[in-house]
């Protein structure tokens, strides 16, 4: 029996309740900008290639990218994120970037390359990347591609983009065979020597626990310390929950990640 790729990638469906999720993110993340306002820096051109700096100190830090499946959402309602880890003395970058379909994925792609690029400068550090969904699939493009970036934490990632082709989502997207297979970093060399976190929700769907597994597999026969983890009662909503609070695994983890790099 074949999967219903609608439903399995439809996680707003799944979810009945994301909106009070998604309105309490941007309640949350502005009241963190409230007591503890970024350092806004400008990495490109359009008006939404900006960063969100939340410094805690020298050192390695983090940069989360947001999901939202390349087409929605915006830094602002992920402030709150850098909370835990603000809390552990790692700095915290969250950077927006234009949507499809007014650009491609792949452009995306490089404005987080160069998102990267000036955290790394900024700072004279080494950024681990953290990602949620689409931010995921992010993530593990700057570390297939980037020297600066040793390890990467995906939360519910998109590493195969193919699924995507034959539902509604393809609709501003506008991927063909030829796009998405380039775009999926599950296909991509592994990048050799470094580190890959994937994180999904136990309640996520059949597919998006695949995808998590499958660049697992693939990139820890090839070198990568690769290292799946299911997050037990979460969806694909409240899964990143644990990067508001430093005493959380997830926290814990990418803490010691950022201490490896040092």
């Amino acid at each position: 029996m074949s999967l219903d790729l609608e439903k399995e990638y439809n996680n707003r469906a799944a979810v009945p309740e994301h909106p009070a999720i998604i309105a309490r993110w941007a309640a949350e993340s502005k009241a963190y900008r409230n007591i503890n306002p970024p350092r806004v820096i400008e990495y490109g051109p359009s008006e939404r290639n900006t960063i969100d700096l939340f410094d805690a100190g020298p050192g390695p830090a983090v940069m989360f990218i947001h999901g939202g499946y390349w087409q929605a959402l915006d830094k602002s309602f992920f402030s709150s994120i850098a909370k835990g880890l603000n809390a552990l003395s790692v700095t915290v970058a969250v950077p927006s970037y234009d949507l499809c379909p007014n650009v491609r994925i792949g452009d995306i792609v490089e404005q987080m390359r160069a998102a990267g690029n000036i955290v790394h400068r900024a700072l004279d550090a080494p950024v681990i990347i953290a990602g949620h969904s689409a931010g995921g699939h992010l993530a593990a493009c700057l570390l297939a591609t980037e020297a600066h970036v040793p390890a990467a934490y995906a939360i519910s990632g998109l590493f195969d983009l193919a699924p995507l082709i034959t539902t509604s989502l393809n609709e501003k997207l506008g991927l063909d065979e030829a796009e998405a297979a380039s775009l999926s970093p599950l296909l991509w060399p592994a990048p050799e020597g470094k580190s890959l976190d994937a994180i999904v929700g136990s309640d996520e769907s059949s597919e998006y626990l695949r995808q998590s597994a499958s660049i697992v597999s693939a990139w820890g026969e090839d070198g990568v310390t690769a290292r799946y983890e299911e997050a037990d009662g979460a969806n694909h909503f409240t899964v990143i929950a644990g990067l508001e609070d430093p005493n959380s695994p997830m926290c814990e983890r990418l803490h010691t990640l950022v201490q490896r790099t040092r």
